[in-house]
């Protein structure tokens, strides 16, 4: 079996890590789902939060930055959030124009409940796969962490659409 040369996108092996990726997110999510009394929120919701928990005093612009979605969809998210009692919304001292977001105590509750649940359900997984599985898992960390950048660092370039070969269009 021949290797592609580094800068030669391999399509089957992208492919099939972005369909396990989002079967796992999903099966993650519903999950999780069972049981909850709670409003169920969708995820850019959750992401929205999970980034104000941990950066309090965030500018919409900043979120809609780091979540890479238009700065109206994450006002729309803020609105929606403000309005279930799970973000608050203040205005920046520095700039009046602008609204610094922070989580509520219920948000941040919710999120630490929904984490440890999280950590319980995926980690008990984990735990059932063999040492050599999770030798594996542990090793393609830092693999999955330069994915998460390449992504992160495409979806910066101006212009940048991505085309069915997987290149770079503009």
């Amino acid at each position: 079996m021949s290797a592609a040369a580094p800068d030669t996108p391999d399509t089957a092996l992208g492919e099939e890590f972005s369909t396990l990726l989002v079967g796992i997110q999903r099966l993650v999510r519903r999950r999780l789902r069972e049981g909850l009394s709670e409003p169920r929120l969708r995820g850019a919701q959750v992401e929205l939060l999970r980034l104000v928990a941990d950066f309090p005093g965030l500018r919409v612009s900043d979120a809609a930055e780091e979540l890479c979605l238009a700065g109206n969809s994450v006002s729309t998210l803020v609105n929606q959030l403000v309005a279930l009692g799970l973000l608050r919304r203040e205005v920046d001292p520095v700039d009046r124009r602008a609204a610094l977001l922070y989580a509520t105590d219920e948000a941040v509750e919710r999120l630490a409940a929904w984490r440890a649940r999280r950590e319980a359900l995926v980690g008990e997984v984990v735990a059932g796969l063999s040492a050599d599985d999770r030798a594996a898992l542990a090793a393609a960390l830092p693999a999955l962490r330069g994915v998460a950048a390449g992504l992160r660092g495409r979806a910066a370039e101006p212009g940048w659409v991505a085309t069915a070969g997987g290149r770079a269009g503009r």
